[in-house]
């Protein structure tokens, strides 16, 4: 595990303390930085299988709607997902999606035929601040390495889909942690992953660890614009539930979004896709039946508090990780330079 720069909540983290402790899971990133360019690819696999054809139960919750994202619609309607989720920025969605669904019919031959056609999850964020937005830089070559690369790093910050993120007015990007749970004598992992791009500019209403470290950095700051920007948040658990249960654990991560000082403004994008790798679900199945292990609910609330410790602590990592970018339109420190007052 890196240097934990903050520790937030009660449960334990896994060895790595990012959403690569939920075994199987892998993430990669492709950052591009060249001239006003500042902005990046990254992608979560649930597992390194082939995820089409072996897919994993999945829900979704979009606490703020101003977003853009792809593939929402079939993870509630079907409860599953097929691919790997990409994040990237605002205007390159659809270039990012196309990329994904090339790749998939590479893996795939008979995907459009028999085998159907295929959702492409892409979530995204405006990294038009830093990033010169307009360019759509990204390109399927950078899709592809991002997906090609993926392993159990723990990189965050300024990477990848992060590179010109923006959070409460300073530096944001990926950030990641994970909280271990026990139920019946097992140790299960619940892991997070973020890109950051909302609150106040000024940085006036960030709250770290309780402390409104915010007040003290806006005397630095200018008066800045309202909480707009967006979040994304990925869960993953290797603990079985279905769909309905995981939707009510990514709604907890609201709950951390609002302890950062938030209030959730009109123009933010706030959207929580989660995963579980403990029920694969086989495009080729043919029994009538499936059998999955799916965790009692009595037993959920371990998760909410996992899921609420460890998307707080991923925000603040999306921060203390990143470097100070100098960018398109704008530039930003750092959180790190009030580590002090934080600890």
């Amino acid at each position: 595990m890196t240097e934990r720069i903050i520790k937030v909540g009660e449960l334990n983290t896994g060895k790595l303390n990012h959403i690569c402790d939920v075994e199987g899971v892998l993430v990669g990133h492709k950052t591009i930085i060249d001239d006003d360019i500042r902005t990046g690819v990254t992608a979560i696999l649930p597992h390194k299988n082939n995820i089409f054809l072996n897919k994993v139960i999945a829900s979704s919750f979009v606490m703020n709607g101003f977003g853009k994202s792809i593939g929402l619609m079939q993870i509630d309607e079907l409860g599953t997902i097929e691919t790997p989720i990409l994040l990237t920025n605002t205007l390159a969605v659809g270039k990012v999606s196309d990329s994904l669904v090339k790749i998939l019919i590479e893996e795939n031959p008979k995907l459009g035929t028999s085998l159907g056609t295929v959702n492409p999850i892409v979530l995204e964020c405006n990294d038009g601040r830093l990033n010169n937005i307009r360019k759509i830089a990204i390109t399927f070559d950078d899709v592809k390495e991002a997906l090609d690369i993926a392993n159990t790093n723990n990189f965050q910050g300024s990477i990848g889909a992060g590179t010109g993120m923006v959070c409460h007015g300073l530096k944001g990007g990926i950030g990641s942690s994970s909280r271990e749970v026990e139920l019946d004598g097992k140790v299960y992992t619940l892991g997070v992953l973020v890109n950051t791009n909302f609150g106040h500019s000024s940085s006036k209403d960030l709250i770290v660890n309780g402390k409104p470290i915010g007040k003290q950095i806006q005397k630095e700051q200018a008066n800045g614009e309202e909480d707009k920007g967006s979040i994304i948040v990925v869960v993953a658990t290797n603990i079985g539930l279905d769909n309905n249960s995981l939707r009510r654990v990514v709604k907890r991560a609201s709950i951390a979004i609002g302890k950062t000082g938030s209030y959730v403004g009109h123009g933010s994008g706030d959207v929580f896709v989660g995963f579980s790798t403990a029920n694969s679900i086989s495009a080729t199945e043919k029994s009538a039946f499936l059998n999955q292990t799916v965790l009692s609910q009595k037993y959920i609330n371990l998760l909410f508090q996992a899921v609420v410790e460890a998307t707080e602590e991923a925000i603040y990592n999306s921060m203390l990780y990143s470097i100070e970018t100098k960018g398109y339109l704008a530039s930003v420190k750092t959180l790190k330079n009030w580590i002090k007052d934080i600890r």
